[in-house]
């Protein structure tokens, strides 16, 4: 009698280990949805912070010029001065480098709009996990 495996044990063992690949690709896919997400999180709550101090200097909330889009090159930097791109940040920092959404395409961007006469601001983003949000002065959804 011979030894060793036949076809349908190794195709079993195949087959579980299959399963069990797919498995924990899902696990991980999920697992850096959540982190992307808390990311997002963190960085609204710091612009908000930074966007806070400004005010209580200013008396009024930074405007933008023409995209309202946060991040990148657009508006990297939060200076006395207002929004400005990196190669601006002197004088009163309040946040040195703005960040931008961690995938950054699409509508998974942050767009800041100031209301009223500078009395008011709204930042929206996207979270995987929880649709569109909106961050104004005064709440955080």
């Amino acid at each position: 009698m011979k030894k060793g495996f036949t076809l349908i044990e190794l195709l079993v063992v195949i087959a579980i280990i299959a399963l069990l690949s797919t498995l924990s690709v899902v696990a991980l896919n999920s697992a850096r949805v959540k982190s992307r997400d808390a990311r997002r999180l963190s960085d609204i709550k710091q612009i908000r912070t930074a966007l806070e101090m400004y005010f209580d200097n200013n008396q009024t909330y930074p405007t933008v010029v023409s995209s309202s889009t946060l991040g990148g090159s657009n508006y990297a930097c939060l200076t006395s001065s207002g929004w400005t791109t990196t190669v601006g940040c002197t004088g009163t920092v309040y946040m040195q480098n703005v960040p931008d959404d961690p995938q950054g395409v699409g509508t998974s961007i942050y767009k800041y709009t100031v209301g009223g006469t500078g009395s008011t601001y709204t930042i929206n983003y996207v979270l995987e996990n929880g649709g569109a949000k909106e961050a104004t002065q005064s709440s955080m959804e």
